[in-house]
């Protein structure tokens, strides 16, 4: 029955290998107790006793503890997104009426809205994205020469 036990496990830890949740990775580690188990005790039920009561048990007490090592709760924003939050400057009046106007924001040109309107030479700051469009909001006024 040891052979079974192997197979559970190795099917296990090819599943945690294709996920991001670390949650079957334990069933794998069950398998492997219950492996140990099959070598002393024939019995299939008390096998799969010891497979489902490790597991829980490697579950509930040491998920917890692997959590608090690996952060998973920061994520990096990438594409588009990284310049939320960032600065920029408008390069076209935005209409906030017409939803026109264009801004440059880290060396990039992106068509703007805004909820008010902000003309050329402001600097803004990226809300949020709307599809193709950043959302922004303004920061400053444009400083115009006499």
């Amino acid at each position: 029955m040891w052979a079974f036990w192997l197979i559970v496990s190795g099917i296990c830890f090819i599943i945690e290998i294709f996920t991001v949740g670390f949650f079957v990775f334990w069933f794998g580690i069950g398998a492997l107790i219950a492996l140990a188990t099959s070598l002393f005790v024939t019995n299939f039920f008390v096998q799969a006793v010891v497979f489902v009561i490790s597991s829980a048990l490697l579950l509930l007490f040491t998920k917890p503890l692997v959590n608090k090592f690996i952060k998973t709760d920061k994520t990096i924003p990438t594409n588009v997104y990284r310049i939320i939050e960032k600065e920029g400057i408008v390069v076209e009046d935005i209409d906030s009426l017409n939803c026109t106007g264009k801004v440059k924001v880290k060396g990039e040109l992106w068509s703007a809205i805004s909820d008010t309107d902000i003309e050329k030479g402001s600097k803004i700051k990226v809300v949020s994205v709307n599809g193709v469009k950043l959302k922004v909001e303004k920061i400053s006024s444009p400083i115009h020469a006499n």
